[in-house]
């Protein structure tokens, strides 16, 4: 055997091993880069990875999440709220998956950074009364929100409006409660009433409410202070009115007699 065989013969398998190994990184990220407790697939049709941390028991978003996402799933889990700009950096995300959790709100920042590659978002079954104004103003993606308990108010009302483009989904954003009057199991779409100015005037009544108090009580105090100052004066002066008058001493007498 040449000493080329001989090289050939060792080079080719090493290439082979190699090449393997490169397709292996390439497919498979690290264990690194995977969260705890999810798997961390690429998918050669998206160029990016699927990430599921779905039943899980996490309680809040995993923070080392790989930046080439483009599918989360955190369904089935006990996360109680969104932080803001949680996926900020994930640049390529299409799919987010929050449903069957424990998220109560959502701030004006929640979703910042994906706005413009997300399509389709899943947070049904939740617990969500209230969401910023603006949380979902710039999102164009599917929002998939029923089963959730929502408080029906302003800013849900205008909230709601962000997602007016898809107006199915939308609608199906349920009132489960509401201070201003009764609109349980009325979608909040179909509310006619502005519920801003609903909610201006019950603030302007409540303050006005409570300037009227502060000043009955005001009134009430003077009152019963002028009051109380002339039952005082009138005791003090009852009070010298019983007392004895000073009876004049001899020498006194004497001494106007003298004068006279």
């Amino acid at each position: 055997m040449t000493l080329l065989d001989l090289w050939l013969s060792r080079s080719i398998p090493m290439c082979l091993l190699l090449q393997s190994l490169v397709l292996m990184a390439l497919c498979f990220p690290s264990a690194s880069m995977c969260p705890k407790g999810c798997s961390c697939l690429r998918d050669p049709h998206l160029h990016g990875l699927n990430v599921t941390c779905s039943h899980s028991s996490l309680k809040e978003i995993p923070s080392n999440l790989p930046g080439d996402t483009v599918l989360l799933r955190l369904d089935h889990n006990q996360i109680g709220a969104v932080p803001e700009k949680a996926f900020h950096e994930l640049k390529r995300l299409r799919e987010l998956n929050l449903s069957y959790n424990a998220v109560e709100t959502l701030g004006e920042d929640a979703f910042s950074g994906i706005d413009g590659t997300l399509q389709v978002l899943d947070l049904s079954h939740n617990y969500i009364t209230n969401v910023h104004k603006n949380a979902f103003t710039k999102l164009r993606a599917r929002i998939i929100v029923h089963d959730n308990p929502w408080h029906c108010e302003c800013a849900l009302q205008q909230g709601t409006g962000g997602v007016a483009h898809n107006h199915e989904v939308a609608s199906r954003v349920i009132c489960g409660s509401s201070e201003l009057f009764d609109l349980e199991g009325r979608p909040v779409m179909a509310v006619d009433t502005d519920l801003c100015i609903l909610a201006k005037r019950t603030t302007d009544y409540a303050m006005l409410v409570t300037m009227f108090g502060w000043f009955a009580m005001v009134i009430s105090y003077v009152v019963y202070y002028v009051r109380q100052n002339q039952e005082d004066a009138r005791r003090h002066l009852e009070y010298l009115k019983s007392l004895p008058s000073k009876p004049k001493k001899p020498d006194e007498a004497d001494d106007i007699s003298t004068v006279v």
